[in-house]
């Protein structure tokens, strides 16, 4: 076998080795032979800034996502890594992608790119003072330029051909050669999903919470039946109830996402799968479509239009109506625009999770939390309570059609139905071995009507642990009695794994590592709040420290919102609700209850979501087949001058 090809398979296999590290890093390698590596820059395509992308890559170095996470959360002193990059993406806060989007100064179509940013860099033993002659063909007939070989080259590169990159070292120990190709794979990944999906719970930019009080009413209120939580930073308005003001003057200082409809976040499990794998693959960039919407079902949600949760933020007081577009819509939309411009552009992946408001789960939720009477016969009255055995009758006739219906809708635009990646639920009721959580007002008082009745939560978590997750999955799967038209060409890419992880970790989960403002102002016994409304208006926090202390992205024992994180990371207002559910004013009874769950309460936090995250990333990368590519690197002389 001739030498040249015996060595450039040595390298083949040192280089898929290093290929194989979660981050490379071309610049860590100081022996073996010379060879060119690189990588594609600001690879996640969502991001518009390099230093947003970059801040994964050095966190995320040797990482878990959870772990990254975690890190992330400590640098920004429980604040989150969102709260700046939220302003800086490629699809703006009304869901529309921005066409061109200028990433790095560069304008770049963001769903059929052109080109790509590529860093090379001259690796292995390279000569002290060496320099450089490169030379890049890509077809259009080669480019050269001269740099010190311990310089970084950076260029664009075209996307749909292979550049040839060639450097020639010269140096006093002679000249040598080393060759690459340069093929980026741009994948195109959607998100598809209800508010698991979505990311809900989890602001890109959390509320900032006053010092001071703010009141709401019971229902059936009089004028003793008033209650004091914590106020938005901010707000100048009327605090107290026989002082009313404007839902728009109050919104003003509304939690942040990148998209206020849908409760779409930055920190959602498919947000974070999609970066994860620009993170670990240097030689591909990601162009993802998050169309996840929170209270997506089957029907209303990906086939139909749906109300949406929040306006974007206004300075104007004028009154945002209106509804969601239909998910598989908006990709038909995207993709026929994409394959207009690029006929070859196709959908490689679909992150999809659904099924959970199908089968009413916000209804069990509110069934085992909302303890008062009257509270329990209007929301019994108005729809918003379910029973398990409501739950049970749809799982068995409905969404097993629906899911028939999903994927008739998904074939065409993704072709092989293994390239959707379902992520299953995690059970969000686990405390420590597995048991449900033993239920109180603990983490749940942020409403004086809420308490996790025990009974009614050990029956939810059965349904769920017993029956809702192991037929979603035979659905998925096609398994278990579930009928699909082809068995075996009909299998989504099911993901489960993380589910083990979250036994311990439900909403009841507590542990010394909490953050102090928890462990101090958030009691075990369900007390964290001033009851006498002459002091709470000024301290509604019976521990005297200030809410605004509250961090919602600090590691925590919990991976599930409860209500009170709920209430102090997003103090949502739902304006998108049904006329005969719109609050009389700021202050209304309806206004205190969805405050409380709206803004995410019985959803994975941001390390919920990463841990999800690290489950699908696998599943996501096997699918693309993204660890059998091995680059080529040929290293060889230069031929002798003459010949």
């Amino acid at each position: 076998m001739p030498r040249i090809l015996l060595r450039t398979l040595a390298l083949a296999a040192l280089f898929m080795n290093l290929y194989a590290l979660p981050t490379f890093r071309a610049e860590a390698q100081t022996a073996g032979p010379l060879q060119i590596s690189w990588e594609v820059r600001n690879r996640f395509r969502l991001f518009r800034e390099e230093r947003d992308f970059q801040l994964h890559v050095d966190a995320g170095r040797g990482r878990t996502v959870l772990a990254s996470e975690q890190i992330l959360g400590m640098q920004s002193d429980g604040r989150g890594w969102a709260r700046n990059v939220v302003n800086r993406l490629c699809i703006d806060v009304t869901g529309r992608v921005s066409e061109p989007c200028t990433r790095d100064t560069v304008k770049e179509s963001y769903l059929t790119p052109v080109d790509h940013p590529v860093t090379l860099r001259l690796a292995g033993a390279v000569p002290v003072g060496a320099t450089c002659a490169w030379t890049v063909d890509d077809g259009d007939g080669p480019t050269t330029s001269t740099f010190d070989c311990a310089e970084p080259v950076n260029m664009r590169v075209r996307y749909g051909r292979t550049t040839v990159a060639t450097a020639d070292v010269a140096s006093a120990e002679g000249n040598q050669r080393a060759t690459t190709e340069i093929a980026v794979r741009d994948i195109f990944i959607a998100g598809l999903g209800d508010s698991i999906a979505s990311g809900e719970g989890n602001p890109d930019r959390p509320i900032g919470l006053s010092d001071e009080g703010f009141c709401f009413r019971y229902y059936l209120s009089s004028a003793t039946s008033q209650y004091y939580r914590p106020s938005r930073a901010g707000y100048k308005g009327g605090r107290a109830c026989e002082a009313p003001d404007f839902l728009q003057v109050w919104q003003r200082q509304s939690a942040h996402w990148f998209n206020p409809a849908c409760h779409r976040s930055l920190y959602s499990y498919q947000t974070r799968t999609a970066l994860q794998l620009a993170v670990q693959y240097p030689h591909i960039a990601v162009t993802y479509l998050p169309l996840a919407c929170t209270g997506a079902t089957i029907a209303d949600g990906l086939f139909g239009s749906q109300r949406f949760r929040e306006c974007p933020p206004s300075k104007s007081n004028t009154t945002c109506r209106g509804t969601v577009n239909s998910q598989i819509a908006e990709l038909k939309e995207a993709l026929t625009a994409a394959q207009r411009r690029q006929p070859e552009r196709r959908l490689d992946l679909v992150l999809l999770s659904i099924g959970a408001n199908d089968i009413y789960f916000s209804g069990l939720v509110a069934d085992v939390i909302v303890d008062y009477p009257t509270e329990r016969v209007l929301f019994k009255r108005s729809g918003v309570m379910a029973s398990v055995d409501d739950s049970r009758s749809v799982l068995a006739r409905d969404l097993p059609q629906g899911f028939a219906k999903v994927r008739e809708a998904l074939r065409p635009l993704v072709g092989d139905l293994s390239r959707v990646v379902f992520t299953s639920y995690a059970n969000p009721t686990l405390a420590a071995g597995g048991a449900p959580c033993p239920g109180g007002r603990a983490g749940f008082e942020v409403h004086p009507s809420f308490n996790a009745d025990p009974r009614r939560l050990a029956t939810v978590s059965g349904f769920v642990e017993n029956e809702f997750l192991p037929q979603l999955k035979a659905i998925a799967l096609c398994q278990g009695g579930i009928l699909c038209r082809n068995p075996q060409a009909d299998r989504m890419t099911f993901v489960d794994s993380h589910q083990p992880a979250f036994a311990g970790h439900g909403f009841c989960a507590r542990a010394q590592t909490d953050p102090e403002f928890d462990r101090e102002c958030f009691a075990a016994n369900g007390e964290s709040f001033n009851t006498d409304l002459v002091v709470a208006a000024n301290q509604p926090m019976v521990c005297g420290r200030s809410p605004s202390e509250y961090r919602a992205y600090s590691p925590r024992a919990r991976w599930v919102r409860d209500a009170n994180d709920s209430f102090f990371a997003a103090m949502t207002y739902p304006e998108g609700l049904p006329t005969n559910m719109q609050p009389s004013d700021i202050h209304d009874a309806t206004w205190g209850v969805l405050s409380a769950v709206y803004g995410g309460a019985v959803h994975p936090s941001a390390e919920g979501h990463a841990v999800m995250a690290d489950a699908a990333v696998p599943a996501a990368a096997y699918v693309l087949q993204l660890d059998a590519a091995v680059p080529e690197v040929i290293t060889q002389p230069v031929p002798p001058v003459g010949r």
